[in-house]
């Protein structure tokens, strides 16, 4: 008997091996299926911008679609549109109603939900470009907001910038006056309790009734004092 050799072949790949049948050595094919191709997308890698946008923020989203979602600014007006943000823009990250971090941007749904229930401005991360689509948003963890701390007041923040929490110098602007605030309030940056809080001249950059200096020297003081007495209070105990 003769050998007989058979080869199959699926797409651009086949492999022939040979075996032996009645004495005879038989050439038998054993097909490998073709590899899918990977779903390969970066996590951070792509070029970010970030935006503090007013009340109303004039964005319409939209699903972004495909595995890895996402969720895309379907049209850019008002408030939006001043602070940078473009039609196109595909968001990654923005504010929520609750702590102080930023939520990746994986669905639509809760995307308008939180920015909806965000009591102040809100926080939007966004890539743009040839980088959209490039994120892989669901396997984003979430991240701390952006400092407040430093951060110039637009104008209509310091028509509502009463106080100032002197721990971190988070600058209240919200919508709900501080008086309003119950007494569990806590600072959205550092957490400090309401009564950390000084009244705050926007146009000075001073808090009112305290010793009148700008955020920044006061709370340097304060933290210098604070190290003086750890030291002091070290050296006593030794």
């Amino acid at each position: 008997m003769q050998a007989i050799q058979s080869q199959a072949t699926i797409g651009k790949m086949s492999l022939t091996q040979r075996s032996t049948f009645s004495g005879k050595s038989v050439a038998v094919a054993r097909t490998t299926p073709k590899a899918k191709a990977a779903f390969r997308l970066r996590v951070d890698a792509a070029k970010e911008y970030v935006y503090e946008v007013e009340k109303p923020i004039g964005l319409t989203f939209g699903a972004k679609g495909g595995k890895e979602g996402g969720v895309i600014v379907k049209s850019a007006k008002g408030n939006g549109a001043a602070a940078g943000i473009k039609s196109g823009d595909q968001v990654i990250y923005h504010s929520s109603f609750f702590g102080d971090e930023l939520w990746p941007a994986d669905n639509v749904g809760f995307t308008n939900t939180a920015v909806k229930a965000c009591p102040g401005a809100v926080d939007f991360v966004v890539i743009r470009g040839k980088d959209v689509g490039t994120v892989n948003v669901k396997r984003l963890n979430k991240r701390p907001a952006p400092e407040k701390f430093g951060r110039k007041l637009t104008e209509k923040q310091k028509e509502r910038a009463t106080h100032l929490c002197i721990d971190c110098g988070f600058i209240y602007y919200l919508p709900t006056p501080f008086a309003e605030q119950p007494p569990a309030y806590v600072c959205p940056q550092c957490q400090a309790p309401k009564s950390r809080f000084l009244r705050y001249d926007p146009e000075t950059g001073k808090t009112i009734g305290s010793s009148g200096l700008p955020p920044i020297v006061g709370i340097s003081l304060g933290l210098g004092l604070a190290l003086v007495g750890a030291f002091v209070y070290i050296g006593l105990t030794l």
